[in-house]
């Protein structure tokens, strides 16, 4: 004898069902973003970062990152985004002194989103407690984390970002197994964690495999089974050049099901005579093309990724 249930109640228990599978498949959208450093160099050429800080920080508000780490971030870079990315926050420190002087490896993250629990910087080298140069490396070169509570769902999870030497071979893979350590002692292996950062070596280096075929964390790229990737993730500010050289990465535990990885490679116009983005509200009343030179707002393409715990 076939017994069937009320709708009466059936219809509540779908969707309690459907509510609590939402909740448990919570969506982030992750990126990691090289800005450029604030160079006097760049301004001849019209890619100071005064004459594209807006058309960056636009670029991340419309892709709506929640969280990402960046690099080359300058104290006064700092403050240009936040003044536009109202709300963000962020945790990390200038790798020069470990307060405010040099570059920054910052994680920015939605502030209504979550909680940061923990947090810390530690510099790749033999000493990583103090502002200091490891291995070949020319410069000093650090790691900025995180252990952050997503405020909806209160599940936790650690971020790193970093910057790899651009010189030191030595450096790279050294800090790739440094920091493969430091993600066991300061997270263990239960929790999720995600890894971002310029590495500034591609997917075929030795480094990149240190943390690749780790067992741990593997390349967000690996995980998807549609990646958006028409071009790498280096530009040199050349917006019609192409590679096939991803140096810019997301790493993730298998915690993480990643359901978009995409290489953003946006641009912005500037009108022939002026280095100044070209602004659209100033339309004229008829249709006109103008001749224009198309940019990118940095010498690097971010990568963004949508993610499932």
């Amino acid at each position: 004898m076939i017994k069937f249930i009320s709708t009466r109640f059936f219809v509540p228990f779908l969707l309690m069902f459907f509510c609590l599978t939402t909740l448990n498949a919570q969506v982030v959208k992750i990126a990691t973003y090289n800005i450029r450093m604030d160079a006097a160099s760049d301004v001849k050429q019209g890619d100071g970062w005064k004459q594209r800080y807006i058309p960056l920080t636009q670029l991340i508000k419309y892709h709506d990152f929640d969280i990402f780490g960046s690099q080359e971030v300058l104290q006064n870079q700092l403050e240009d985004m936040l003044g536009q990315l109202n709300e963000y926050t962020y945790v990390g420190v200038g790798r020069e002194d470990g307060a405010k002087k040099g570059e920054y490896a910052p994680i920015f993250y939605k502030k209504d989103k979550f909680q940061v629990l923990k947090s810390g910087t530690f510099w790749l080298s033999e000493n990583t407690a103090a502002p200091n140069k490891g291995w070949d490396a020319v410069l000093p070169r650090i790691c900025t984390w995180g252990l952050f509570r997503d405020l909806k769902t209160k599940k936790k999870f650690m971020f790193f970002n970093t910057h790899f030497d651009h010189v030191g071979v030595k450096a790279r893979l050294e800090s790739a197994k440094l920091i493969m350590a430091k993600i066991k002692e300061i997270g263990g292996t239960n929790i999720p964690a995600v890894l971002t950062g310029d590495f500034n070596v591609d997917q075929l280096s030795e480094s990149y495999k240190v943390i690749d075929e780790s067992g741990l964390l593997k390349d967000s790229f690996e995980m998807t089974d549609a990646p958006y990737a028409l071009n790498g993730t280096f530009n040199n500010f050349r917006s019609n050049a192409i590679t096939a050289s991803r140096i810019d990465h997301i790493f993730l535990t298998k915690q993480f099901k990643v359901k978009r990885y995409g290489v953003l490679t946006d641009t912005y116009h500037t009108l022939d005579d002026s280095n100044v983005a070209f602004n659209p509200a100033t339309a004229p009343k008829e249709l006109k093309l103008q001749n224009s030179q198309a940019r990118v707002p940095s010498d690097h393409y971010p990568v963004t990724i949508i993610v499932e715990f």
